[in-house]
């Protein structure tokens, strides 16, 4: 998503905002000021290829507050401390997720969750909840090796409170259910009938296991008291320079009882933070 170059003379635009049919200008100084807001607010570091992907995001909250460019916006912005923050957070974070991504993930768990005896307490952190396609999945993979009776308890947490929300609720299009096999469907959820076909709601048994809450990694206000004896991080880190990666990394490595597990996406190494975490199968680590 590579913006396209200014024309001579008119080095500010760099995508070409005005002169290609687009709504707002879009500036250079523009995108310097959402990375940088982006970076403090949420620890987020937006690549310089993604100008095209901030432009059609922000411009929906540019018409929803009734600012003309997005100078006006982002001085706005910066000068207040209420809801649009949310809203701005929200329109920047990705949500790409479905229920048992990376199966091998939820294979270890299962094993792991039967290591222990029978009524062994579990305290379970999700923190890029979603949609809650991934606290779904965590939840039915323990209440399969467990059993009914299971004493488990999965905290499920994201910075952007729509989904949070969307997760809440659990109730999903049938056709984002491809990854939950028939007798799952059969057990875990409840078919929408009438105005409601086409569509499946989590079961109540479900949901009392999870808590969901919004938390901002970045921050220093966890609200934890307790150690966690697994957390899910997946695919949030990819979004972290190396120094917030590492902070992050140590705050959950206090939040996280030793010899819990950390489970992180496909694409996440942290090999250099040895000191905390190490290495116990393919993206799992253990805490030290």
């Amino acid at each position: 998503m590579a913006s396209a170059q200014a024309p001579a003379g008119d080095s500010s635009d760099v995508g070409g905002a005005g002169m290609q049919g687009r709504e707002f200008v879009w500036t250079d100084a523009d995108f310097d000021r959402v990375q940088t807001l982006i970076y403090q607010r949420a620890g987020i570091s937006l690549h310089d290829g993604k100008h095209a992907m901030v432009y059609s995001r922000l411009s929906r909250r540019l018409r929803d507050t009734g600012h003309q460019s997005f100078k006006d916006y982002l001085g706005w912005l910066e000068t207040h401390d209420g809801p649009e923050w949310q809203e701005f957070v929200n329109a920047l974070t990705t949500n790409l997720t479905s229920f048992f991504r990376e199966q091998h993930h939820f294979e270890i768990l299962a094993t792991h969750l039967k290591s222990r005896p029978a009524g062994t307490a579990w305290r379970v952190w999700c923190n890029a909840a979603s949609t809650g396609e991934e606290p779904y999945s965590i939840v039915m993979t323990a209440m399969e090796a467990l059993g009914p009776k299971a004493n488990f308890a999965l905290t499920a947490s994201d910075i952007d409170s729509k989904v949070l929300a969307s997760a809440a609720q659990g109730v999903y299009r049938l056709e984002c259910l491809k990854g939950v096999n028939e007798a799952r469907m059969q057990r875990f959820f409840l078919r929408g009938k009438g105005a409601n076909e086409g569509m499946a709601r989590v079961k109540p048994e479900l949901q009392r296991l999870i808590q969901f809450i919004s938390v901002n990694l970045i921050r220093d206000d966890w609200p934890f008291r307790e150690p966690f004896d697994i957390v899910f991080c997946r695919n949030v880190m990819i979004y972290f320079d190396a120094p917030t990666q590492r902070k992050v990394l140590e705050r959950i490595h206090r939040v996280m009882a030793p010899g819990g597990l950390l489970f992180v996406g496909h694409a996440e190494n942290f090999s250099e933070s040895r000191d905390l975490f190490v290495l116990r199968g393919k993206t799992v680590y253990e805490r030290r």
